[in-house]
């Protein structure tokens, strides 16, 4: 174990409920935590639909976007895995991904989150995982390089309604489990 792993906060991941669509609505309604995710805010029924869809996941799969809890088992974000779900990039893969609330930023949370789920996924016979992170967020590329992930591939983003910039680039990081 490495002296950055020996510093890292412990973890506490939970199948997302209804009330988390709440939660991480308030964790996420900011826009530095949104830069890179369209800038702006997500409706509370888009993370309503999003919490369904992850128990659903961990229902058929093994897996889902997790609810990360701090030490007071209060909710910081989310990290996890699910299938890539867009028809670009790369189809047919495990997205692993994290979004923590601006509070919860610089203090070890993303990576042992992110080193957290490489374990389960790795448990539930997941061969391989991606991340995929768009040019300029430095913070979640340096989470990606501590979990021992490797750029693989470059995408240009489709546009998105309410993105201001017509197209951006991703890096798909890759890491066999």
């Amino acid at each position: 174990m490495s002296d950055q792993t020996a510093t890292l906060p412990a973890v506490h991941l939970r199948v997302p409920t209804h009330e988390d669509a709440v939660a991480w609505h308030r964790l996420f309604d900011d826009p530095e935590v949104m830069e890179f995710f369209g800038g702006t805010s997500a409706e509370l029924s888009m993370y309503e639909e999003l919490t369904a869809r992850q128990r659903r996941h961990d229902a058929e799969l093994g897996y889902c976007l997790w609810t990360l809890l701090d030490a007071d088992g209060e909710p910081i974000g989310f990290t996890g895995a699910q299938p890539w779900p867009r028809d670009w990039g790369p189809t047919g893969e495990i997205e692993i991904g994290w979004r923590l609330g601006r509070a919860a930023w610089g203090k070890g949370y993303a990576t042992a989150a992110a080193q957290a789920t490489v374990e389960r996924l790795r448990a539930v016979g997941v061969p391989s995982v991606v991340a995929m992170i768009r040019s300029g967020n430095e913070r979640s590329i340096a989470v990606t390089r501590r979990i021992g992930m490797e750029l693989a591939e470059t995408f240009t983003t489709p546009w998105a309604p309410g993105d201001p910039e017509p197209r951006r680039v991703a890096h798909c990081f890759r890491l066999a489990l």
